[in-house]
């Protein structure tokens, strides 16, 4: 077996095996309850309702669609037969209005001898009981024994959202079920719907016929070959693109697909029946290149075009490409029975209006300053179009830039525009909380992503916003964003998701106070039963034990640890993938020289999780270094370069404009935009030994020690991690760190930890 994390266990299984073989069979163990998110209040008996097939559900006319669908729910995920109870007759479960709680979210779940009550403030609180009933039903089909349990339960934000790009990879109404199936589990109740984009329109209009007729389809573009290429480098068959999107048209194989209407109204309609509101998404007035497909005359220059960063926008100025986007959204108004609609208008190529008189005449008319001032005149001519047809406008931050009306929300996603929150909430407009750096699920998961997702206060996120309680009242609620540019398949879409969705839904849900990391985790583990039982593809946590780079002296011992029980764990040593045929670790393996091994996780079902490297390197101590000046100044010496590049090895290049000191390398306060840093400095080793360092950075940082590259961080890239050992003699060392961002907010770190530890510190004691 794998060396797992849980010592504890194992003895307790030991002691178990001596009793049974003592006095026999024993009985089953009290099921627990590991519920997600958490709920508020739990309080335990002392026994177990055996759910049996052929038990009934009462609900009176007005729950008879809860009722519905958690028979049909427990008839899928645990193969209970339920059965409507008969008119005015008791149920085995019986779901219930009248809870007298503000919240409508508000349930309260009883079970006991006589069976299973939920009832609710409101049938979405019912939905929210349903919701945790389903996960006290055990996974295993032969086991229906639910623990005797009262459960006082509300949610804390009423938005708690998923975002699902279906443009850059397209994904079928019965696969976009299942997405929202992955939310009702969790208690998710906004499913943000991002229905078009440059690479593809995918909702029928029917006054715009070529919207889905050209829109929807595509040659293979860079994105579509690049994940062909990962899924080769990876051996990551889920990378692949869907044969059955593709089609031949003309000689051209075309990739793509599109809903109807009536699978709108089915999908919402769907979603509806587990608690979930759709938001649609129709990107205007950039990102529009999947429109202009078929109609290139809402452009500036009447034809299909890219910019500078972005494809050319829709044209603000002329009145037909005005009366194009509200004939299409008074379309998509009829589909969606909620009260909001997201505009987008994010990142506009504003190029073409320069230079169109037709958007100068625009701005000459209503006395607006320039084109920014235009984009904001196009948001609120089209929200007047959305009010007028009762709904209310959402749209991305950039919204905030030429002031918001007093109805429209925002989706804060721009981490490095942190100001965007702070002028919405003070006029008094809501915010939708999901940060690209945190909650953009499509960024590949790093090991400290889960616990990152699962601390964040979605109300002080940023230090610097400095929220009143008045503005705090604002913060609607937290979302998480996954776009799909590298996510072509269903399955790969449940590894990037899977599972910090059941972080995200336990910020959303749960208190502050009530948080607890470590409960969390076992929690998660608990689930994963569930998730093996019905083939969700989720992630599977790091595995721990090693670095990237490790460094021994004589002989070195690799432990290979998982938090889940599940998994075994293959590897390989002659730089080969690992297959289900390769070496089971089974306990700890010694190497005498340099070997560089390559681990990979194997869940239950033979599918392979990501693989990890991790060289172990044989080497003599690097000799200490004489100080260049006995006089040197306490501190890191850091160099800040005018550079805007995309490689560290560039940023000597680039002009210096000013130098500091520090105490630790690390990104000064207020220093933001384009960096590019080079950190230098002596550390005094207290002895001879092997040395952990670890390099953290948003885009690319680099590691040198003693003049040689330890760790390679290059690159653009989100908040990564890497650790590296060095055999070090007691003295001193030169350490070097270069560094870029590209406008994304700044984030690096230093840290080690000396000989024999294992925990890292931020490393300071510099001299220069």
């Amino acid at each position: 077996m794998l060396k797992k994390n849980f010592p504890a266990l194992a003895a307790a299984i030991a002691a178990v095996s001596l009793v049974v073989a003592a006095c026999g069979t024993l009985p089953a163990a009290m099921p627990e309850i590991n519920v997600i998110p958490k709920p508020v209040s739990v309080t335990e008996g002392h026994g177990v309702f055996k759910l049996k097939s052929g038990m009934t559900v009462a609900a009176d006319s007005a729950l008879a669609p809860a009722a519905k669908y958690l028979i049909e729910a427990l008839a899928k995920s645990s193969a209970l037969q339920l059965e409507a109870a008969r008119p005015g007759k008791e149920g085995n479960i019986d779901l219930q209005l009248g809870l007298d709680d503000k919240n409508p979210e508000a349930y309260t779940l009883t079970v006991d001898d006589k069976g299973i009550t939920i009832q609710g403030a409101t049938p979405r609180g019912v939905l929210m009981g349903i919701a945790t009933l389903r996960q006290l039903v055990p996974a295993d089909p032969k086991d229906s024994r639910i623990p005797h349990v009262t459960i006082t339960d509300a949610p804390r934000f009423d938005w708690r959202g998923a975002h699902l790009d279906v443009s850059r990879h397209f994904y079928t109404a019965d696969q976009v079920k299942d997405f929202i199936d992955l939310m009702a589990t969790y208690k998710l109740n906004k499913f943000h719907w991002h229905l078009t984009d440059d690479q593809g329109w995918r909702i029928e209009i029917k006054q715009y016929p070529l919207l889905t007729e050209k829109g929807a389809w595509r040659k293979f573009n860079g994105q579509d070959r690049e994940c062909m290429a990962m899924a080769a480098k990876e051996d990551n068959p889920d990378m692949l693109i869907p044969q059955e999107l593709l089609k031949v048209e003309d000689g051209d194989t075309l990739y793509g697909g599109f809903y109807t209407q009536e699978q709108v109204r089915d999908v919402v309609a769907y979603a509806a029946e587990r608690g979930i509101d759709v938001i649609p998404e129709l990107d205007m007035p950039g990102h529009l290149m999947g429109a202009q497909q078929g109609y290139p005359w809402i452009t500036c220059t009447g034809e299909s075009s890219w910019g500078q960063s972005f494809s050319s926008p829709l044209c603000p100025g002329k009145d037909s490409a005005l009366m194009f986007a509200k004939n299409v959204y008074s379309e998509v108004f009829s589909l969606f029975p909620y009260e909001y609609v997201h505009l987008g208008a994010d990142e506009v190529e504003k190029t073409n209006w320069k230079a169109c008189p037709d958007c100068q005449a625009r701005i000459k008319t209503y006395n607006l300053k320039d084109e920014h001032e235009l984009q904001a005149w196009f948001v609120h001519d089209m929200e007047r179009h959305f009010n007028a047809n009762g709904k209310k406008l959402i749209g991305w931050d950039e919204i905030v830039d030429g002031g918001l009306s007093p109805t429209a929300t925002i989706t804060w996603w721009r981490d490095w525009a942190p100001k965007a929150v702070t002028t919405a909430t003070a006029q008094g407009n809501d915010v939708i909380i999901c940060p690209d750096f945190l909650l953009y699920f499509d960024f590949i998961e790093q090991a400290r992503d889960l616990k990152r997702v699962y601390d964040t206060e979605p109300t002080t996120y940023r230090a610097d916003w400095n929220l009143t309680p008045e503005q705090k009242k604002h913060i609607r609620g937290v979302q998480a964003n996954t776009w799909c540019e590298r996510i072509p398949s269903v399955r790969r879409m449940q590894y990037q998701i899977m599972p910090r969705m059941m972080a995200l839904s336990e910020i959303a849900w749960a208190q502050p106070e009530a948080k607890d990391w470590a409960d969390f985790e076992k929690r998660f583990v608990a689930q994963v039963d569930y998730l093996d039982r019905h083939g969700i593809n989720y992630r599977v946590p790091d595995l721990t034990g090693f670095n990237d780079i490790n460094v021994f002296v004589d002989t070195a011992t690799v432990t290979v640890h998982s938090i889940l029980p599940n998994i075994e764990v293959r590897y390989t040593t002659d730089g080969s993938f690992p297959n289900a045929q390769s070496t089971l670790c089974t306990g700890s393996i010694t190497v005498t020289e340099s070997t560089k091994f390559i681990f990979r996780p194997f869940r239950p079902d033979g599918t392979a999780g990501a693989m990890q490297t991790a060289e172990y390197r044989k080497e003599a101590y690097s000799p200490a270094q004489a100080l260049p000046d006995k006089k040197m100044e306490d501190g890191v010496r850091m160099v800040y370069h005018e550079f805007k590049g995309r490689k560290c090895a560039e940023i000597q290049e680039a002009k210096v404009v000013r130098n500091y000191t520090l105490d630790s390398v690390a990104v000064p306060e207020k220093l933001e935009g384009w960096l590019g840093l080079v950190y230098e400095g002596f550390i005094e080793v207290p002895q001879d030994g092997v040395y952990t360092f670890a390099l953290t950075s948003n885009d690319g940082s680099m590691l040198y020690v003693d003049g040689e590259l330890l760790i390679d961080n290059d690159g653009p890239h989100g908040d990564t991690k890497l650790t590296a050992q060095r055999a070090l003699a007691k003295g001193w060392h030169k350490l070097r760190v270069e560094y870029f961002d590209m406008n994304n907010g700044g984030i690096l770190s230093l840290q080690w930890a000396l000989p024999g530890q294992t925990a890292l510190k931020t490393m300071t004691g510099f001299k220069h």
